[in-house]
């Protein structure tokens, strides 16, 4: 028996020996933006078994995206595709009995896919995916009930414009006028806000009818199924006097038959947020709470636990006691182990985002990790053992499905692992800095493959969004490409950021473009300290806020030498009843014939532009309702008639993120253009723009 294993063994050796070298890896370049495979939605069958996701794909020739569902066992022995078409499937959830995959996909002829996404049925059996469901406006959010009979889900209001020609009084195929009446009236994407909203609603498999059973004039979202199926918890603004003017939602529950009247569970002074979370035995929901309306851009998740039944003369949660009151980073994603012992749930902290579980018995216990490491973790679907699938990242690894056992992750999927293999990506390091106030700064600093220590490099200070958002240890492809181009990028969490706590995102409360611009600032003041930046070749570009936080910095130090501000605006008080934000701006910074000096304050952008010299590329979308392209026409209207280079690039049809992939690889290329030209007049800037 020895002699085959010994022979296998020495050919083994010698094929080895002849090998050639394993390939050199390559730079990353923006073709390989296509050629990343986006994962994500794991989801846990019932049994364990297996896990399905979503696999999204770039056809660079079509110029589009799309979205099919795959499924791998949980030991990682087996991996298949569950469909194919060239239509997007989404939302893949297990009934609990486990016989059927439920996704949603908007298939058919082109009438009905004005129909919007449908319910579909994938028989675990065996067998080709079925429509089972006919709803007009389209469902979303679909969650199976716990005997696998019903599926809830999010119903939208159908819209008669959609059919003028049937309109009362109007009767013509012509489009009707948009009648405006409400306070909070625009939002991107969804465009001008009609009387139309979301609702709560069922389908009977079995009968393959859907039923609305919530209605009124505010929107009702996240479902979720009692243990004993008769009741659906969801968040809803339908306990305000005016559900525009707050952007507070409470926790609603509501029997799961036609009309049946929501009882409200929580009436807390902060707003809820998530999917509320039933515990096993139904006595308790899990919720998470952020903040009030007038720090509603800032709120930090915390998790509460209310009564799912409380007795009438109670009334709804006020004041719920808060889980780990110490605990100063935001959670998400909460979920009750099957015993009820324990909550899961994500924790973001500095930069990371982990797994981490606190005793459902004991509010003030302690947030315990089950994960850690400089990685970013999101998409926790738990199952009955105690286990969890995740999407776990890194700076250096594409975003997967992995298991998460105990405290040990396993790699389940492997999409991304080939292209992978080919690319010598750069080298991201935390980073800190320390302001002019002295307070101590973290971020991320990427640097170059083949990095050398000495040498001072053109760098960018790229600005991430939000504010309330950071720059964490995730692939980032935007940092990447301008890395393999010989630049250092500096991503820095300013203050305003999330991750270092409540009091570090309220910082800028009101004072915008004063703490984050100093932020900004000491970090490149330090990288040219370390001797890593060129002080004569600094850029600085962002997008949303980070293209506002560009316009800032630009109009306090003259020392970039090329900027990028996307989607930014800087006459803010010009934003008003311009932008979806009415709630935020009346709440955070009054009304402006009223607070005129605070509008003028965090306006001084526009009117020092002419302090202003960098050169600067602005962009947006065309339909942009989130920071609209007014923000950068003002902008770039100012530096041209100052005589300040400047170039303003408009994607027509797009909103506040790109979606069409020609036009992201645009962006990157202009990106790289414009910062070749001012900071590496010598690099070759040949457009692969198409």
């Amino acid at each position: 028996m020895m002699k085959p294993l010994l022979g296998l063994t020495l050919v083994l050796t010698l094929s080895a020996a002849i090998m050639p070298a394993a390939q050199t890896r390559r730079a990353l370049v923006l073709d390989d933006h296509s050629k990343i495979v986006g994962v994500g939605d794991p989801q846990r069958s019932p049994d364990g078994v297996w896990v399905a996701y979503t696999v999204t794909t770039v056809d660079a020739e079509k110029d589009k995206r799309n979205t099919d569902l795959w499924m791998v066992k949980w030991d990682g022995s087996e991996q298949l595709q569950l469909t194919s078409s060239a239509d997007n499937e989404s939302s893949p959830r297990w009934s609990p009995d486990n016989k059927y995959l439920a996704f949603v996909a908007s298939r058919g002829s082109e009438e009905e896919k004005k129909k919007g996404g449908q319910i579909w049925l994938l028989p675990r059996a065996g067998g080709e995916a079925q429509r089972v469901s006919d709803v007009k406006g389209g469902v979303s959010d679909i969650q199976w009930s716990p005997d696998s009979t019903r599926i809830a889900f999010v119903a939208h209001d159908e819209d008669p414009a959609d059919e003028p020609e049937k309109m009362e009084g109007w009767k013509r195929k012509t489009a009707p006028p948009i009648v405006i009446d409400r306070y909070h009236f625009k939002e991107d994407r969804a465009g001008y806000l009609k009387h139309l909203y979301s609702h709560i609603a069922v389908f009977d498999v079995a009968s393959k009818t859907a039923t609305v059973i919530t209605k009124g004039n505010t929107d009702d979202a996240n479902p979720s199924w009692s243990p004993d199926g008769k009741q659906i918890a969801f968040l809803s603004k339908r306990g305000a006097a005016d559900p525009d003017r707050t952007s507070n939602e409470d926790v609603w529950v509501v029997d799961a038959t036609p009309f049946g009247t929501p009882k409200q569970l929580t009436k807390t002074p902060a707003g809820e947020g998530g999917r509320p979370a039933w515990s096993p035995d139904g006595s308790r929901l899990a919720v998470l709470t952020g903040d009030n309306d007038q720090n509603t851009a800032y709120g930090m998740n915390k998790l509460i636990v209310v009564p799912a039944n409380p007795p009438a003369a109670a009334g709804p949660a006020i004041n719920p006691p808060v889980y780990m009151p110490t605990l100063d980073r935001a959670v998400s994603n909460v979920a009750w182990s099957a015993d009820g012992q324990n909550i899961s749930f994500l924790l973001q902290d500095d930069r990371t985002n982990h797994v981490a579980t606190v005793p459902a018995e004991n509010p003030n216990g302690t947030a315990q990790r089950k994960s850690n490491g400089r990685r970013v973790i999101s998409a926790l679907s738990p199952g009955k053992d105690g286990n969890f699938a995740v999407l776990t990242t890194s700076p250096t690894q594409f975003t997967e499905v992995y298991a998460l056992e105990g405290a040990n992750l396993r790699q389940l999927t492997k999409h991304n692992d080939k292209l992978a293999a080919e690319l010598q990506l750069a080298t991201t390091e935390d980073f800190a800095s320390t302001s002019k106030d002295g307070t101590e700064v973290h971020g991320l600093i990427v640097k170059p493959a083949g990095y050398k220590a000495g040498t001072k490099y053109p760098t960018l200070l790229i600005a991430h969004g939000g504010p309330n958002g950071q720059d964490q240890h995730a692939f980032n492809f935007d940092r990447e490409f301008l890395a393999a181009n010989g630049y250092v990028v500096l991503a820095v969490n300013y203050r305003g950021s999330a991750g270092r706590g409540n009091g570090w995102q309220k910082a800028i409360h009101g004072d915008w473009g004063n703490l984050e611009v100093m932020d900004l600032l000491g970090a490149v003041d330090e990288a040219v300290k370390q001797g890593v930046a060129d002080p004569n070749r600094l850029g600085i570009g962002g997008w949303s806020y980070g293209g506002i936080s560009t316009n800032y910095t630009i109009a306090s130090d003259t020392r970039f030498k090329a900027a990028i501000s996307g989607a930014g605006s800087s006459m803010q008080f010009t934003m008003y009843g311009l932008d979806q934000y009415i709630v935020q701006y009346d709440q955070e910074m009054g009304q402006p014939w009223k607070a005129k000096d605070k509008w003028m304050k965090v306006s001084y952008p526009f009117f020092n532009a002419d302090k202003i010299k960098t050169p600067t590329l602005f962009l947006g979308g065309e339909k942009d309702f989130n920071v609209p392209i007014a923000g950068g026409e003002q902008m770039y209207q100012a530096l041209k008639s100052t005589g300040v280079e400047t170039q303003l690039i408009i994607y027509p049809g797009q909103f506040h993120g790109l979606t069409i992939p020609s036009y992201e690889r645009d962006r990157l290329q202009r990106y790289l253009n414009w910062f070749n030209k001012y900071l590496q007049p010598a690099a070759t800037t040949t457009s692969q723009m198409q």
